[in-house]
């Protein structure tokens, strides 16, 4: 055989192995398919979604699945493009896959308006000619980008503890383009801080914070990369009608679109139940309340004539893109004598859970329209398509340019509710829709992007702690199955009341406080002193003391913590610092109790009685009487035994 000869029949050889490789793996390809028809393929794409729709300028998603062949250890993935060009093909040997940086920009520009198909492939590492197990997925790109950065609170759970210690709780700021968590921006304050809202040219944050005693302090400021929140930046919604003296939270407040004018909830009540489980440990809902208006050019509280009906609840305001209308929640309002005994805006425990239990666990809210009309007001309206359902309908945002308004739907209540779904209608009402993007389990706090294409949420689908996800939705209000925000959300910690910003990637960097007073340290002491949390307690009352070196509150109930603690020395130091002060009041009697005990516990018994004397005098009850009297026997006692020591 000649050499021509032999290389035509090694290269017969070599084509008919390629063919017979090829037709293997097209008649494991075709068996895959039929497989996947019969629902045999043994993977589930856990994520993405099938349909969604990615950002062009997003970051890499972690795509998921499950293999139910157990001896595949490894994975092939692939994508195909409806342009018929080259397929991409990786590898991982893991149930996940992160896409390296330029392969994502590269699958992105392919896939941009168009559908990917993205193929997962098992197989078994020592039999890598074997198909095992495959499935496929799905997705677009969309044209439009996100292209505006997004502020969040991050909560650790269950949300008790965030109350107890507000300090855990932390503000982040980031953009979905980034592979790095968003910026952490605020965060270790000690007072709780709530909602926010951003005016619609994305200078203006404002949010609810604890200010000294003033639950209905409220924060504006204009976002600059550092932004010092002191006093200067501090309104309190308590202003409104300071004179009928009633309690104030201020709750749910927004910013008109120009930053003039804040609609916010004021002589609210409110009902919270906290639970220990995890998925949803807070219930909480307004059962009163009216809306108001703050003027910030005038500095001055209106109500909104048309929302100030004391005959229902009414809060949540939320204004059109033009400022010429506002939508609210409203419901009965419920006038409960556990608020008029106490005094608080707040009311949880035994009280609220003796009302929802009254109540059948039945509350729900309606949407209504309001003209704002220049701060005059008018006729509230309730929205078709989200009024009388027998359902629960609350959050409502309108889109930027005033055609849609996607709202919550749930059975009850409002915030937290497994059941919430996101529901879009014709902003003057209509049937409203389910958004192709509700997960299976809670679906709120939602944003509009400045452009109109993207709607950013929180969902729990994936566990307790609460993730964001974004759905695109165009110009027929349909929107795409939600993709994750992976990167914005931290294992420890629930992520919520997310807010698109108008604004740039670095427009905001850090807020400082500076507004807080020894009140207010005093105040955060006394709550975990109360939870049993001693040793977050102490440091707070040293922090109280500090700012006001004369608060008789803070030195005493610090000796009583460090007296707990076995460090009886100090305690005594912040008993007699109480007392130094010379304050001759009926509630100033603990410190002279306090000192008393631990002189009595040195035999000092004549110095103990002149404390338990004056603690009497300050405070006659039975329990210092008590004191006193065994005080003064160990006193005669010790007298005694003396006069006998001298027969």
């Amino acid at each position: 055989m000649s050499l021509s000869q032999r290389y035509l029949a090694t290269l017969v050889s070599v084509l008919a192995a390629m063919a017979l490789c090829i037709g293997i793996v097209y008649w494991h390809t075709e068996q895959l398919r039929a497989e996947e028809q019969a629902g045999k393929t043994g993977i589930t794409v856990e994520y993405p979604y099938k349909g969604a729709m990615f950002p062009p300028d997003i970051a890499a998603p972690v795509f998921r699945w499950q293999d139910s062949r157990l001896n595949a250890d490894k994975w092939h993935i692939v994508f195909r493009f409806p342009d018929g060009q080259d397929v991409l093909r990786f590898t991982s040997e893991k149930k996940m896959w992160k896409p390296p940086r330029e392969s994502w920009e590269q699958i992105k520009q392919r896939a941009i308006g168009k559908q990917v198909v993205v193929e997962f492939r098992g197989i078994n590492k020592d039999h890598w000619r074997k198909t095992l197990s495959g499935a496929q997925v799905v997705f677009s790109v969309s044209s439009d980008s996100v292209n505006a950065p997004i502020f969040y609170r991050e909560v650790n759970l269950p949300f008790e503890e965030a109350v107890k210690d507000p300090s855990t709780i932390r503000w982040r700021y980031g953009v979905v383009s980034s592979d790095e968590q968003p910026r952490i921006v605020l965060q270790k304050l000690p007072v709780c801080g709530n909602c926010h809202s951003v005016s619609k040219d994305g200078k203006l944050l404002c949010m609810e914070v604890d200010s000294g005693n003033d639950k209905g302090a409220y924060a504006v400021m204009p976002i600059i990369q550092d932004i010092l929140l002191d006093r200067t930046k501090i309104i309190s919604w308590a202003n409104y009608r300071k004179e009928d003296k009633d309690p104030t939270f201020g709750l749910l407040c927004q910013v008109s679109p120009d930053g003039r004018y804040i609609a916010g909830t004021v002589k609210d009540q409110a009902l919270a139940v906290y639970r220990p489980n995890l998925m949803f440990s807070q219930l909480f809902f307004l059962i009163k309340g009216i809306v108001a208006i703050y003027d910030r050019e005038t500095r001055s509280f209106f109500a909104l004539h048309g929302a100030d009906d004391k005959n229902f609840v009414q809060t949540n305001a939320t204004w059109s893109p033009d400022g010429k209308d506002l939508v609210y929640p409203r419901s009965k309002a419920y006038n409960l004598d556990v608020f008029t005994r106490q005094r608080r805006a707040l009311i949880n425990g035994p009280e609220a859970e003796d009302f929802i239990a009254h109540q059948g666990k039945s509350f729900k809210y309606d949407l209504y329209r309001i003209p704002f009309n220049g701060g005059k007001g008018g006729t509230a309206v309730p929205i078709p398509g989200a009024s009388d359902n027998g359902k629960s309908n609350y959050f409502a945002k309108y889109s930027p340019d005033g055609k849609w308004i996607v709202f919550c739907k749930a059975n009850n209540y409002m915030l937290l509710q497994p059941d919430s779904r996101l529901c879009i209608m014709p902003a003057q009402g209509g049937e409203a829709r389910e958004l192709a993007c509700n997960t299976p389990m809670m679906n709120s706090w939602h944003s509009w992007s400045p452009n109109g294409r993207w709607l950013v949420f929180s969902s729990k689908v994936n566990g307790p702690y609460t993730q964001l996800f974004l759905t695109h939705i165009d110009e027929q209000g349909n929107s795409s199955p939600a993709v994750v925000l992976e990167n914005f959300t931290s294992q420890d910690r629930a992520a919520n009341i997310p807010e698109f910003v108008n604004n740039s990637a670095d427009a905001l960097v850090k807020i400082r406080a500076d507004y807080l007073d020894a009140y207010s340290y005093y105040r955060i002491a006394n709550i975990l002193h109360q939870c049993g949390d001693f040793d977050k307690a102490i440091p707070a009352y040293r922090l109280a003391i500090k700012y006001n070196p004369k608060d008789y509150f803070a030195h005493n109930n610090l000796g009583a913590l460090l007296w707990e603690k076995g460090k009886q020395q100090d305690a005594v130091k912040e008993f007699l610092a109480a007392i130094n002060l010379k304050i001759d009041d009926q509630d100033h009697y603990q410190a002279h109790t306090n000192y008393a005990v631990y002189l009595l516990n040195e035999g000092k018994f004549n110095d103990a009685v002149k404390e338990l004397t004056k603690a009497y005098a300050l405070h006659p009850d039975s329990t210092t009487q008590l004191n006193l009297a065994k005080a003064r026997k160990n006193q005669k006692t010790v007298k005694d035994q003396k006069a006998l020591q001298y027969e």
